[in-house]
């Protein structure tokens, strides 16, 4: 019984990925920010558990990825971290670089993952782009560091391509992004994330790869799914792309449970005998 336990809460790795792609089991993917909510995704059996620069716009409320920080994705990625810890430990850990953490130089994107990696006990790093930052995923998976890939809709480069709309939907763009995601493997990485790209080019990477692709927005082809948390969980009804497929109303929820609590508090319901000592 303790070792058929044991092994059920055996950490996620980058081998039990490609494991999985090569037996066609799907690898489940959210974000997290927080120690409460990384604690409840471990706990619900998520496999990896992405601290994205996301952050910036769901935490902190920014236009885009691109204000967050190096020092900011510490503070959540360790928080993240302590909270799968205080659950079964299960789920692995990837930490997105922010943005001009890794364009400058592969020695310095080299010294930034480094860092996310010492500072935070996460267990991988993601980047965005192809071809351009093939080498520094070189020099980080060479130090011993994994590396997940992201082609497709890279939000850190939102300014450059003028709208959140799908990509590579042209041929050219397509050919491009493939043989970008093959480069990636040949250089290191463990993971390909797809975002925003037709389900027919998602199918042909997946295809082509040896390790697993993980979709967003890009059908269900792809070796597994990530969706932003408070996306999923229904906490901003304003924003409903078409890819996310809401598991909850959460906003809904949290406004009557707090408009409750403001009309017991003015009415003095709040707190009763019973909750006073």
């Amino acid at each position: 019984m303790s070792t058929q336990l044991e092994t059920s809460r055996r950490a996620f790795t980058t081998s039990q990925a490609i494991e999985m792609k090569k037996k066609g089991e799907k690898i489940a993917v959210l974000t997290a920010y927080d120690f409460t909510i990384a604690r409840l995704l471990d706990l619900a059996g998520v496999d990896i558990i992405l601290v994205g620069d996301s952050a910036s716009n769901v935490f902190a409320g920014n236009e885009t990825t691109l204000p967050m920080t190096l020092d900011e994705m510490i503070y959540h990625v360790r928080a993240v971290v302590k909270g799968v810890h205080a659950a079964t430990g299960r789920a692995m850990i990837v930490a997105d670089m922010p943005f001009m953490t890794y364009q400058l130089s592969p020695e310095d994107a080299l010294k930034n993952a480094g860092r996310l990696m010492k500072e935070t006990g996460c267990h991988a790093v993601k980047l965005e782009g192809g071809k351009v930052v093939a080498d520094a995923v070189k020099r980080i998976t060479d130090a011993g560091i994994p590396v997940m890939a992201h082609l497709g809709l890279t939000p850190q480069s939102i300014y450059k391509f003028g709208s959140y709309k799908v990509r590579a939907k042209d041929e050219r763009e397509a050919e491009e992004l493939l043989r970008d995601a093959k480069l990636l493997e040949e250089c290191g990485a463990f993971a390909v994330v797809l975002e925003k790209i037709p389900t027919a080019l998602a199918e042909k990477v997946t295809q082509s790869l040896g390790v697993p692709t993980i979709g967003i927005g890009a059908g269900s082809a792809c070796d597994g799914q990530v969706l932003v948390i408070n996306d999923m969980l229904g906490l901003n009804n304003a924003f409903r792309p078409r890819f996310v497929r809401r598991y909850a109303n959460l906003e809904q929820i949290i406004s009557d449970a707090v408009r409750r609590y403001v009309a017991d508090v003015k009415s003095r319901d709040f707190p009763n005998e019973s909750e006073s000592y």
